[in-house]
């Protein structure tokens, strides 16, 4: 089964990080995607871009609105995500929360649906 990892994080708690506690949570990250890449459980990923550079986009009664940022009432961003394809709703747990975001804000693990609307 297929699932995305929406990850997410607060940048006023990275900036608390020193350096190397930042290059350890992204060497965290980097083992995981290799492990995941030599099982054959890692379909892709991207970080998202600066959420400065973000827009949210709002259409009520027919009129659309654009605002800067994600901003829905909320410190934590989607930061970025990984699509991850295991054989079990405990292994994708286990990936999740090896994380290291979820040790930080959270990792929001979620199946994908195909076209006809059933998880892949």
């Amino acid at each position: 089964m297929k699932y995305m990892l929406l990850i997410y994080n607060n940048p006023a708690t990275w900036e608390t990080l020193s350096e190397d506690e930042r290059n350890g949570l992204m060497g965290d990250a980097d083992t995981i995607m290799q492990e995941l890449m030599a099982s054959g459980e890692w379909v892709g990923g991207e970080a998202l871009a600066d959420a400065s550079h973000t827009r949210t986009v709002r259409v009520r009664d027919g009129v659309a609105s654009t605002t800067d940022g994600p901003f829905i009432e909320s410190k934590e961003l989607l930061a970025g995500y990984c699509l991850i394809d295991c054989e079990t709703p405990e292994r994708a747990i286990e990936i999740a929360s090896r994380w290291p975001d979820s040790k930080l804000a959270a990792t929001e693990l979620r199946p994908i649906m195909d076209g006809s609307g059933l998880e892949m």
